[in-house]
């Protein structure tokens, strides 16, 4: 049995070995898990071979400095309690979240007003009905303005 696990090929039979990390592989990971080699587990290469292009990366969490808006959304979802209490470098990860609530509560804002509207129309359509106004009524009448314009256009334009 073979399938690939980060930059390391590891056959069913115990055996493994480096591949280069260029090649991407989408094999699903099938059957159980054999422990190879010691440095499958610990992620360090005990010979001490690197191959060529494949760097040290340090973890250092990466820091974003906010815009006034990214201000106002973390103060906004209640991530701080005002602007002086932002620090002056934030992680992504916590301008992502507040841009996420930040998101969902315009959301339900707009839900909200959409159903304040839908309750506005209804009241404005009972209340037109009690006056006997219409669409069609108001449709009728606006026909029967431009007849008349036009009759009097032809009038005037016959003389």
């Amino acid at each position: 049995m073979l399938w690939v696990s980060r930059s390391v090929l590891r056959l069913g039979l115990g055996f493994t070995t480096h591949r280069a990390p260029q090649i991407i592989s989408r094999w699903p990971r099938w059957g159980p898990r054999v422990a190879c080699h010691p440095c499958s587990s610990s992620g360090q290469n005990p010979s001490g071979f690197e191959p060529p292009g494949q760097k040290k990366v340090h973890r250092i969490p990466a820091q974003y400095k906010p815009s006034k808006f990214d201000k106002k959304i973390l103060l906004w979802t209640g991530r701080f309690k005002s602007i002086e209490d932002i620090p002056p470098l934030v992680p992504p990860e916590m301008i992502a979240v507040s841009r996420n609530k930040a998101r969902v509560k315009a959301c339900y804002i707009m839900i909200g007003l959409t159903i304040v509207a839908c309750f506005a129309v209804i009241v404005s359509a009972k209340r037109a009905v009690e006056r006997h106004e219409s669409l069609t009524s108001w449709n009728l009448a606006k026909k029967a303005k431009w007849r008349e314009e036009a009759a009097l256009a032809a009038q005037s334009k016959s003389k």
